[in-house]
């Protein structure tokens, strides 16, 4: 089976893309190490750093694990896309934005997104709601409400810290993150229940 993705000098690339350009940097970083790169425009983050701010820009809809975080990161590392610093606490150690990761991430920001691919355990589940019994259902139904009012309410006040900040990209995003919610609520509302 082919690696999703190989180390060449130039970084990260997806699987069947161009290894190189002209200019060397990398054409098709995968989307985890991009969203790495992004965040650490806001400054030099810890993996769980950057767990945490995944989860508050872009966590309605883009999912980044521990485990994607602490296996791209020396990926990115030995790419010369992020320098780790000095480890502190319980070992933790921060990463730093180079140059060159910034020219990568500019890179890949011109590149065609290509398509959407959206997936949800719960509706994947749902399209096969005839095929549950009422309780499974019912467990269904009552435990992605209480995750999705909980979500709703974290990205409410994302928002609203995004509002604050003024960075309009920002503010839609979190506006789509609550969006989001509120019309999973409302699906999970117009179901029928046994």
């Amino acid at each position: 089976m082919a690696p999703l993705w190989t180390l060449s000098p130039a970084g990260p690339w997806r699987r069947g893309q161009d290894r190189e350009n002209v200019s060397g940097v990398s054409r098709s970083l995968n989307s985890t190490a991009a969203a790495l790169l992004g965040l650490l425009h806001d400054g030099p983050m810890t993996g769980g750093e950057l767990v945490a701010a995944a989860g508050e820009r872009f966590g309605a809809f883009w999912s980044l694990t521990r485990s994607q975080v602490y296996r791209e990161l020396p990926v990115l590392a030995d790419a010369g896309y992020v320098r780790p610093g000095r480890a502190g606490p319980r070992a933790s150690q921060p990463y730093a934005l180079t140059a060159a990761g910034r020219r990568a991430f500019s890179s890949w920001l011109s590149e065609p997104v290509g398509a959407d691919h959206p997936r949800n355990p719960v509706l994947l589940r749902l399209g096969f709601g005839a095929r549950h019994n009422k309780t499974q259902l019912r467990r269904l139904l009552e435990d992605a409400r209480a995750e999705h009012e909980g979500k709703l309410s974290a990205y409410r006040a994302a928002a609203s810290a995004a509002k604050k900040e003024g960075d309009p990209f920002a503010i839609a995003a979190a506006d789509f993150a609550v969006a989001y919610e509120r019309a999973f609520l409302k699906c999970l509302d117009s179901l029928p229940v046994g």
